[in-house]
């Protein structure tokens, strides 16, 4: 059923009704330019009708040119007469208001609260790793590590009988098939900040091995190989792109999580409404538009307008977003980003966590700079926890994992009040606009890699023209025998460098099960041929997880030690641990070896 506010337009209290403005389309669809109705965008905007379906959270506009304009404000607005109807409004817009006698109760209860004497409470982030492959023989070393670093480890396995008996009865795991897409529940890597993807296709001899696969584990004596189980395809393809759909909510992006704006002409939309201080008696007004031109470099933006008055104990205007029909979960984030085009005031940005209409609200204040686009990077441990204008010291840290709203239960606010008693220095009556083109979650600099994958050496050899074959490891010259082997393994690297989420692909050349130790190679192109030990990709896959020198780099490793030369290390006397970081540094960006591949003619 669809409901529909209509009144007699030249009456000028409901000229104020309708000036509460929300916009969205049906609930998750993007909006592109060419969608949106012509007279939406013009300036100035129609004030539409607030169209409501019956789907929650989703509200219309629909133009009516019976419908007069946005007024034009000038100079500093004289009291007005209260305006009862935009009062209810405001009330029915958002969700699941109180009743009308708690609603106006708790907005004209005294403020009265102890002067602050103690700083809010630091966010506290929890950070799980994720090691998938936590059984083979570079995924167990990798979960030993970081168990020994102390940090909180899960794994994802195939057999969970096997996984405890081999990392303990404690381990906290996930049983699932990176090959079967049904197994990876989202819900069970909440939490998960970090991965270390060690799974790999199983090769082994075609004449059998060991039952702890002695033969293929030793690297060194060659075996005529087979593909044990399930297709690489499967495996580092397939696998591969439901692993990383599977974990990408949970680790984040480099270029941030957007919440609200405009990217290559396509709108984002949250759904705003004006909250003003109508709902204490004032008479500032509000609304939030899409300018077609004001953006940027002319293109679209939101526009947030208004005009603010003192009159009948008034002084702000905000808009809010109604409650998100899911909690956003930005856990994996360290704040949010708002691109905006500053006028020299001092605005608020309040984030809650809680559904219920009048609680706490994680506020930051945050001052522009007039006539210039800027981002503004408000960091969730800068958040106060404001109830009413005074800081709460007993609040609960900020959950950036349940995110409701933006006043967020996003929500920006223009106000004479800062918090604790204190005024806005940089509050001025009158009209004001405040263009907001994009708020997103982000990751703070310097981004370290959220997602270390093990590939290996050789995956763009099989396809690279005047290649000696016989000089290259089995793995490339068998590559088609091998069910494409490789030619999956670099089809997987291609999807993890073009998902978003930092990350660190290591190829290792032939693993053994030589300890650490020795002096390391590290190149880029995918050149080198050679040895290095299982648990030395152990470790240096756990160093990359701190490293920003790591993070969107791909590079092959080797020791020193050739491979007719054994390497071992005195228990006593053990070479020294590696800073990693000094090889890291030595990477460059883009470099895969496919360079090679799109330089090559193209046969005729």
């Amino acid at each position: 059923m669809e409901c529909c506010f209509s009144a007699k337009l030249s009456s000028p209290s409901y000229s104020s009704i309708l000036n509460l403005q929300g916009f969205t389309s049906p609930a998750g669809r993007k909006l592109s330019k060419n969608s949106l109705h012509p007279q939406w965008l013009s300036s100035p905007l129609p004030k539409p009708f607030l169209q409501l379906n019956n789907k929650p959270n989703t509200f219309l506009y629909r133009h009516s040119s019976a419908i007069s304009p946005l007024r034009t404000y000038r100079g500093v607005i004289s009291a007005e007469a209260w305006d009862l109807g935009r009062f209810l409004k405001t009330i029915f817009f958002f969700n699941r208001p109180p009743s009308p006698a708690k609603f106006v109760e708790s907005l004209f209860e005294k403020l009265s609260s102890p002067s602050p004497k103690e700083p809010p409470k630091a966010m506290e982030a929890s950070s799980i790793v994720l090691v998938a492959g936590a059984t083979g023989g570079v995924g167990r070393r990798v979960v030993d590590i970081l168990r020994k670093k102390g940090l909180r480890v899960r794994v994802l396995v195939r057999n969970e009988e096997k996984a405890r008996r081999m990392l303990g009865p404690d381990i906290d795991l996930i049983v699932g098939d990176i090959t079967k897409e049904s197994t990876l529940i989202p819900e069970y890597f909440k939490g998960v900040r970090n991965v270390i993807n060690a799974v790999s296709v199983i090769v082994g001899p075609k004449e059998g091995d060991t039952p702890d696969r002695a033969k293929y584990s030793q690297g060194i004596k060659f075996f005529e190989p087979e593909i044990k189980g399930d297709s690489p395809e499967m495996v580092e393809y397939v696998g591969m792109k439901n692993l990383i759909n599977a974990v990408k909510g949970s680790v984040g992006l480099r270029n941030g999580k957007l919440l609200f704006g405009f990217e290559d002409d396509i709108l984002k939309e949250l759904p705003w409404g004006a909250l003003d201080d109508v709902v204490m008696g004032g008479v500032s007004e509000s609304t939030f538009q899409i300018d077609r031109t004001g953006g940027e470099n002319g293109g679209l933006t939101g526009l947030f307008k208004g005009v603010v008055s003192t009159a009948n104990n008034g002084g702000f205007t905000s808009i809010r977003t109604r409650n998100f029909s899911e909690p956003e979960d930005l856990s994996a984030y360290d704040g949010l980003e708002l691109r905006l085009k500053g006028d020299d005031r001092r605005y608020k940005l309040i984030v809650r966590t809680s559904g219920e209409w009048d609680t706490v609200g994680y506020t930051a204040s945050f001052d522009t700079v007039g006539g210039q686009w800027q981002s503004i990077r408000l960091p969730f441990s800068s958040l106060r926890p404001i109830f009413r204008a005074r800081t709460v010291f007993d609040a609960p840290p900020f959950n950036s994992s349940n995110v409701v709203s933006l006043q967020a239960c996003l929500c920006l606010m223009f106000s004479k009040f800062e918090y604790d008693g204190k005024l806005n220095p940089s509050f001025v009556e009158g009209a004001f606009q405040l263009p907001l083109s994009s708020i997103r979650a982000y990751i703070k600099d310097p981004v370290t890699p959220r997602f270390v994958h093990v590939s290996s050496a050789g995956v763009t050899r099989p396809e690279r023209p005047g290649l000696d074959l016989s000089k290259q490891p089995p793995a490339v010259r068998l590559n088609k025998e091998l069910g494409f082997i490789l030619t999956f393994k670099l089809k997987g690297e291609d999807l993890i460098r073009e998902s978003g989420v930092p990350y660190t692909i290591v190829r290792p050349c032939a693993l053994t099960e030589e300890p650490a130790g020795a002096d390391l190679i590290f190149d880029q192109g995918d050149n080198i041929t050679g040895k290095i030990s299982r648990e030395e990709v152990a470790r240096l896959c756990v160093a990359a997880l701190e490293s920003p020198y790591a993070c969107d780099k791909t590079f092959e490793v080797k020791s020193t030690i050739p491979f007719s030369e054994p390497f071992t290390v005195d228990p006593e006397n053990p070479p020294p641990e590696k800073d990693y970081d000094i090889y890291f540094k030595t990477l460059k960006d883009g470099i895969t070896g496919k360079e090679i591949l799109d330089q090559s003619p193209v046969p005729v």
